[in-house]
């Protein structure tokens, strides 16, 4: 399994956050409109699950590891697959129920291989995630945006909207946008 350096800021201005990445001259990789299943180990493991992503170019089967909370907790084994659907329906067939129907939002930027990653999930504030190959390319990052290192988690997505927002993702079947949120993000699409 691949180690995923990687830290967030939560409750960002997403028109800030692009200004700032194109001042220091990071290149826009993509805007994509993300879903996903999110499926349990058989047994379910506590901190460990499946994904299975499409950003609607090409679409991911992960198994998803959590260690710790540290810049360098998650673990992450991943492959592509050729088709969202037909996956689902044979982890389905090997005894694979989706927990859960997840959806967001993605602006992507690359700087010196570092990845900036402007998510906006239904119902909280959007946020930017960066990922390098090391834990001193993401503090590297940081400091490069100017944004005090206090301001960062290593919190993943279910402790975000859990320890931050008080929703829990396990209650939620279907994590959709609202109208009011698909508008908003409809002015940051290409």
């Amino acid at each position: 399994m691949a180690i995923e350096y990687e830290m967030r800021t939560l409750g960002i201005s997403i028109e800030d956050i692009i200004f700032q990445l194109e001042k220091l001259g990071a290149e826009k990789k993509g805007v994509y409109y993300q879903k996903r299943y999110v499926y349990d180990f058989i047994p379910p493991q506590k901190g460990r699950w499946i994904r299975l992503r499409s950003n609607g170019l090409s679409t991911t089967l992960t198994i998803k590891e959590i260690k710790s909370l540290r810049i360098d907790g998650t673990n992450e084994l991943e492959i592509f697959v050729s088709d969202f659907d037909e996956t689902n329906r044979i982890l389905q067939k090997l005894g694979y129920k989706p927990r859960t129907f997840q959806e967001n939002f993605r602006i992507e930027y690359s700087l010196n291989g570092v990845n900036f990653d402007i998510d906006k999930w239904p119902l909280i504030p959007p946020y930017m995630e960066i990922e390098g190959l090391s834990e001193q390319e993401v503090l590297n990052a940081i400091n490069a945006l100017n944004i005090p290192y206090a301001k960062f988690t290593t919190k993943d997505v279910d402790s975000i909207y859990n320890d931050v927002y008080g929703i829990v993702l396990d209650d939620i079947d279907i994590l959709h946008f609202s109208e009011a949120e698909l508008n908003y993000i409809h002015q940051f699409e290409e």
